[in-house]
């Protein structure tokens, strides 16, 4: 229900174009455009029986809205872009990938023009020449040109009447070195123009002029030569033969398409320059699965295109576009030229559609493919163990604990946690064993037990009295179900633990010999099949708990170590190496500082921050 002030504000909109901000709690959750503002946004707030799912969860949330007017519709479709640019809002469809694509730079004011990558496109009278995906694109690009012609590998200025020592590239035949003045600055150009020919989609002018300049050595009986303008000649009909014409009247063109999977939405771009295909991007937009399709490729566009990454001057797509004229004119801009798209239904164009969709439809078989495994590795092994143990139903919280320690020093205990079938780092637990001297894993189980349920409960009553949900709460998340690794003598003292805490929590040993699953009050333990998914689940979590364990005993022993050889410099006693781990938490960051950070520490200064530091790193004059 409505709150009357925004009731005030629905039955106040105005019959004119513009944007309007959908906002929860002061934050903006959605961005939306429309012609006429009072018919859009009163339909958001009317039954919502026609809405999907993700309107309807949009829509709850929902407390206040603000909107901004506009002249038309274009101007509403550029706001719309910009503001889901600035906020990024929740249930907008999200273009994930902001990066600049990269170009190849010819700048042909200078005398010898070099070949460069950029990430910006200017009216600088420069030549450009993509966009590409990716800057190993461009390189492969740039490493072919560099094979084929003999222009200059480096980007320094260069002038006419230079004579320096030519470099490697000049000695292997790959560069005509203009900085040694081995070039002409007229017959450099020509080089640069067979470039930029090469570029544009044009390689036949420079096969033939290639093999005009191979016959000719070849009869002048210049035969290196000869053979180097063969090599040229091979190089070009490699790149050729990879960047095969898929148009026969050799336009440039985009071609976009769009297929729903799972939950979000699949886009295929394909840039095809000169009718050659130079790039095929997939791109994820997260919870688009039920918008329509034209409001999808629409909200792909505006994000994908930019200044820096201006779209072609035609655009082919899979759904018809309702604003299509408004788009049109907003990519124009954006291109500084006329842009069309066009929803092709037959020929060539409408091939190279189908070739997308069908791209698409394979890669969203490859992703269902793994969402079957990723469930069938977690769901379907928690089912499986759930089966295994007798449980009533899967587990949801797992909690995997281990016990590690040396020769009876400095015991300490790992907490892992599972969240259906996931690894929840941020979850995990260290406990340093408080009262347990000595090897005792049994003991030390014990207590890691009792102290985790002594405060999880404790939470989880405090949560509840206030109306918080526990399973937010640091503790308060209880487990369905304990892992303990080790034996029966490990298990059984949970156990105990929580029967003295007055829980019930399923739990299972997993002995390490065999991986035998141990269950309470049962003589015979469980072998998995090596293939069970099950298995698989309950090795992956004890091994987290291992490796957990034996990291931060690791620590600890570093940090015992460190504080021991403190204790040997003069003047730092236990006063002050308490106030250099107060400021420095871990031996790491300590070994890290320089000695007049240690020098901040309280009562520390300047003479034994400095004997700290020459003691820590006594080869380091730094601290003089």
């Amino acid at each position: 229900m409505a709150s009357s002030s925004l009731e005030w504000k629905i039955r106040t909109l105005p019959d004119s174009p513009g944007c309007y901000l959908m906002k929860s709690e002061g934050q903006v959750i959605y961005v939306g455009k429309a012609k006429n503002l009072k018919n859009r946004v009163r339909q958001y707030f009317h039954s919502s029986a026609s809405h999907t799912p993700k309107v309807r969860a949009m829509v709850e949330k929902v407390d206040d809205f603000d909107i901004v007017l506009v002249d038309g519709e274009l101007e509403a479709l550029i706001l719309e872009c910009n503001l889901i640019k600035k906020h990024k809002p929740h249930y907008n469809i999200l273009l994930k990938d902001d990066k600049h694509y990269p170009f190849i730079k010819i700048d042909l004011s200078e005398p010898f023009p070099a070949i460069r990558l950029t990430r910006e496109e200017h009216k600088d009278g420069a030549k450009y020449f993509g966009p590409y995906i990716g800057a190993a694109a461009v390189r492969e690009v740039l490493d072919t040109v560099r094979n084929v012609f003999p222009v200059r590998h480096c980007i320094k200025p260069l002038k006419e009447g230079m004579h320096e020592r030519p470099c490697l590239h000049a000695q292997t035949g790959e560069c005509s070195a203009p900085c040694a003045g081995r070039v002409s600055k007229e017959e450099y150009a020509g080089y640069v123009q067979q470039v930029i020919r090469f570029l544009s989609g044009h390689p036949e002018q420079v096969l033939s002029e290639l093999k005009q300049r191979m016959e000719k050595a070849a009869q002048g009986m210049n035969y290196e030569r000869a053979a180097v303008y063969r090599d040229r000649i091979r190089a070009v009909n490699d790149i050729m033969q990879r960047q095969k014409a898929l148009t026969p009247g050799g336009d440039d063109m985009d071609v976009i398409a769009f297929l729903p999977c799972l939950d979000d939405a699949l886009v295929q771009v394909m840039l095809l320059r000169a009718g050659k295909l130079i790039s095929s991007e997939f791109y994820t937009l997260e919870g688009a699965a039920l918008e329509e399709g034209s409001e999808t490729l629409v909200r792909f566009m505006t994000q994908y295109y930019s200044l820096a990454n201006p779209p072609a001057r035609e655009i082919c797509v899979n759904a018809d576009i309702p604003d299509r004229e408004v788009l049109e004119e907003l990519l124009s801009e954006t291109a500084l030229r006329r842009v069309h798209v066009v929803t092709p239904r037959r020929g060539d164009k409408a091939a190279l559609v189908r070739m997308a969709e069908k791209n698409l439809e394979d890669e969203k078989g490859k992703i269902e493919n793994q969402r079957e495994k990723k469930l069938a590795r977690t769901l379907g092994a928690l089912n499986e163990l759930a089966w295994e143990l007798g449980l009533e139903k899967a587990p949801r919280r797992i909690e995997g604990y281990d016990i590690s320690n040396t020769q009876g020093a400095q015991s300490v205990a790992s907490e892992v946690v599972m969240i259906d079938g996931e690894c929840a780092h941020s979850q995990y637990r260290h406990y340093r064993i408080k009262t347990v001297e000595g090897t005792n894993d049994f003991a030390s189980m014990q207590e890691v037990i009792s102290r985790r349920f002594a405060r999880g409960l404790k939470e989880y009553e405090d949560r509840m009295s206030r109306g918080l949900d526990p399973k937010e709460g640091s503790f308060s998340d209880l487990p369905d179900l304990l892992l303990i690794d080790g034996g029966r003598g490990q298990l059984n003292s949970a156990l105990a633990a929580m029967r003295d805490a007055g829980v019930s929590v399923p739990a299972f040993g997993l002995a390490e010999r065999v991986d035998e699953i141990v269950l309470p009050d049962q003589e015979d333990t469980i072998l998995l099949d090596r293939h069970s998914p099950a298995l698989h689940l309950i090795e992956r979590l004890r091994d987290e708990a291992h490796r957990f364990a034996i990291t931060n005993h690791r620590k600890l022993r570093s940090a015992r170590s460190i504080a021991s050889r403190l204790e040997q410099i003069p003047g730092i006693g236990p006063k002050r190496r308490k106030a250099i781990f107060a400021r420095f938490k871990t031996v790491e960051a300590l070994s890290g500082a320089t000695w007049q950070e240690i020098a901040a520490c309280d009562g520390l200064g300047e003479e034994f921050a400095k004997r700290v530091y020459g003691f820590l790193h006594p080869d380091d004059q730094n601290q003089q």
